[in-house]
């Protein structure tokens, strides 16, 4: 599968090297696509060394006929997909330390997707946060990065789900936290956020709470580098670090002084696609074909999510009902 190059393959590679040692020694993983990346990455202080999975999951799928048909005329003609792929944190998404081949769960159903509809895949690491936007100028065919399914989002965006996620904490192990369900614990900490995600947004919408609570206010510290959330947590500068359920299980595995705070709230996350766009049938049909001949499985084992596991894929569904509290 051919791949391109962006400037935002320099920050991810930051944000995995960050979280899990250069020094692994893995040199290829069953759906990977090569992505280019500034060599001489290297762990931070404090990260623990930990192979990443590197079973094939992928090149056995078989052509799914049923779903391939549902594909519009010309990708069929052209036989090949656009895809931007955000690349932060492991298991969603990661570099082996080649610097250019791009793993995760992400990397994977895309991969096994891609099979079923006997597609190429053109990859394009890009930022998260310009992702959803570049999708609705036509820039691309479909995104990954672990985007949740949001009210907000479905105004301009079509998906099509293959994992359950979502919000969850983590802070240093001296904490005095043991464990967030509700947001006004963190009233007085600072709190740290990727830039445009749902961690930034349901933060933001939440602050009043700490008034009407007669606390301090959280401060929300926001940065583009998911790498630099987890450094910011570890200097001090944050007292707790916002990400993905499944990346901050992973996280405080690969880094020595931290610890998982719990799950706030989870989301669907899905394939993203520019608002009306007719790939989405087909999508949906080779995730529930996957599901159907154990693919999917196999890759949420591989990665070890089966708590992600969904029934069946959907297209754009309602979000998901954030906490009371």
């Amino acid at each position: 599968m051919s791949t391109r190059t962006s400037t935002g393959t320099a920050r991810t590679t930051l944000a995995f090297a960050l979280i899990t040692a250069a020094t692994l020694t893995l040199t290829a993983c069953a759906g990977g696509e090569p992505a280019t990346a500034p060599a001489g990455a290297s762990g931070a202080p404090g990260a623990a060394k930990n192979a990443l999975p590197t079973d094939d999951v992928v090149s056995a799928v078989a052509r799914n006929e049923a779903a391939a048909k549902l594909l519009p005329a010309d990708v069929r003609r052209r036989g090949s997909l656009t895809i931007a792929s955000s690349v932060a944190t492991p298991p969603s998404s990661a570099y082996l330390p080649d610097g250019r081949t791009v793993v995760g769960v992400d990397a994977d159903f895309a991969g096994a997707v891609a099979k079923a509809l006997g597609l190429e895949l053109k990859r394009e690491v890009v930022g998260f946060e310009a992702i959803l936007p570049a999708l609705g100028s036509g820039k691309y065919d479909v995104g990954t990065g672990n985007f949740g399914v949001t009210e907000e989002r479905r105004k301009a965006i079509d998906f099509v789900t293959y994992i359950n996620d979502g919000q969850g904490f983590a802070s240093r192990a001296d904490s005095p936290l043991k464990a967030v369900t509700d947001l006004t614990q963190l009233c007085g900490l600072k709190v740290a956020v990727n830039a445009g995600t749902t961690f930034e947004r349901t933060l933001e919408q939440n602050k009043g709470r700490c008034a009407e609570a007669g606390k301090q206010p959280y401060e929300v510290n926001v940065y583009s580098e998911t790498g630099a959330i987890w450094m910011s947590l570890q200097q001090g500068r944050s007292d707790v670090v916002m990400n993905t359920i499944n990346g901050v299980r992973y996280a405080v595995t690969q880094q020595r002084n931290v610890k998982f705070l719990g799950e706030y709230r989870r989301l669907d996350v899905g394939f993203a696609f520019k608002k009306g766009t007719p790939l989405a049938p087909a999508f949906q049909a080779a995730v529930n074909g996957l599901k159907a001949d154990g693919t999917y499985d196999r890759i949420l084992r591989k990665w070890g999510v089966t708590a992600s596991g969904i029934p069946t894929s959907r297209i754009s569904p309602p979000e998901l009902p954030a906490p009371e509290k």
